[in-house]
Parts: C-alpha cells; sequence; structure tokens
C-alpha cells in the first residue's frame, strides 16, 4: 500500500509546492552551474533532497540510493520525477552500486550522490564519491539548495521541507578533481576532505546569500 501510493503523493506534493517556489543561482568565483544535459559526477547534502529531486528533474540524473523500504520510496518519488535510480550503499551492495553508476557515466549521462547519507553524520561526505571518481577520472561537482523558509524535520539531517512561495538559493562550488587511479588511502582520504570542504562552501554561501539579501 505504502509504495503504491507514497511516491505519487509526494510526488503530486512536491509539484505543487515547486510550482511556487523561486530560485536563485548563485556560484563561487571558478564554478560553472551545469545546465542539462550533464555529465559527471555531482554531490549534496542530504537534508535538501526533496529540493534537489524538483531543481534537478529535467537533468535526467541517476543517484545511488539504498536497498531498504525507505531507499523504494524514494526510488519510486524520483522515478515520477524523471530520475534513474542505481541501488545500493555504503554497507551492502556498494561495490555494485558503484559499478553501476560507472556504466552510467560510460554512457555520457550524469551520477548524483547525497554525500552524507542514508544515516550521516550530517555534513560529512562517504568515500563513495571518491572511489567512482577513481574508477572514472571524472571531476565532482558540488552544490546546494536552501529554501528561505522550510519546515525542518527532527531527523539526523534536519530534513528541509520548503515552504511555498519560498525563495530558494542554488548554490554551487568549484569542482574537485578525481584522485588517481593509483591513488593510496591516505591520498583518497584527503580527496574526500576536499570534497568534503566544496560541500560546505556551497552551503555557507548559500546561507549567507539569504541572509543578506532577506
Amino acid at each position: 500500500m505504502a509504495l503504491a501510493i507514497v511516491p505519487k503523493l509526494t510526488a503530486l506534493l512536491l509539484a505543487i509546492i515547486g510550482a511556487t517556489l523561486r530560485f536563485e543561482v548563485i556560484t563561487e568565483e571558478g564554478a560553472v552551474p551545469e545546465t542539462p544535459p550533464p555529465t559527471g559526477i555531482f554531490c549534496f547534502w542530504h537534508r535538501c533532497t526533496l529540493l534537489c529531486g524538483w531543481y534537478f528533474r529535467k537533468f535526467r540524473c541517476s543517484i545511488l540510493i539504498s536497498r531498504s523500504f525507505d531507499g523504494e520510496l524514494i526510488a519510486r518519488t524520483l522515478g515520477l520525477l524523471g530520475y534513474g535510480s542505481v541501488r545500493g550503499s555504503s554497507s551492502r551492495g556498494g561495490a555494485a552500486g558503484l559499478l553501476a553508476l560507472q556504466g552510467v557515466i560510460e554512457r555520457g549521462q550524469a551520477v548524483v550522490f547525497t554525500a552524507d547519507g542514508p544515516r550521516g553524520p550530517i555534513y560529512q561526505t562517504k568515500i563513495g564519491p571518491v572511489k567512482l571518481a577513481q574508477m572514472t577520472g571524472q571531476a565532482m561537482g558540488s552544490f546546494y539548495l536552501l529554501p528561505e523558509r522550510a519546515w525542518v524535520m527532527r531527523s539526523w539531517d534536519r530534513f528541509l521541507i520548503p515552504k511555498p512561495f519560498s525563495r530558494v538559493a542554488v548554490s554551487w562550488a568549484r569542482k574537485v578533481a578525481a584522485p588517481p587511479t593509483d591513488a593510496d588511502a591516505e591520498t583518497l582520504e584527503a580527496t574526500r576532505q576536499e570534497l568534503n570542504d566544496a560541500l560546505e562552501r556551497a552551503r555557507l554561501r548559500a546561507e549567507a546569500h539569504l541572509r543578506m539579501n532577506s
């Protein structure tokens, strides 16, 4: 029942709210906002999943989603918005998921990670995007979407549900280069931290933009 009803209802509500939102794109120096159709690897923080799902629906990206029941709900909801999904996680099916995402990239399409998902901790990226970048040689893009007004859930990620008619900052950071194919664990960790820093710069820039223009 839930799988049949919840994705359709969520997609409908998101479309109703999304139609009222006003998006404002901002970038840091050296960053270039993507336009459809994109290619490569992109990352964002889990709490802005709904906003990203609506804003990037025309980009036709594929996203790595866990094999849990909640993951199935998310996969079906995003599928209604035009996204592809690859099932896997950092704990179960991660290697298979990365291989499937590699295939997506080799077909010239884009893949997206909720970098700190699915269980957190908040604002701490996992190693998955870095490993995929190493496998494909693709740089990693970072962005963050922040509504001026939102309901904030009491979840680990402080999940955002935008309120109708909100302004939304779409913040892009500079891309992070892929590590070399022979990179050791220390280099991979340094690249993961560089990606984490880029994601945080995008978040903080969005927060500052809305404060200064409120």
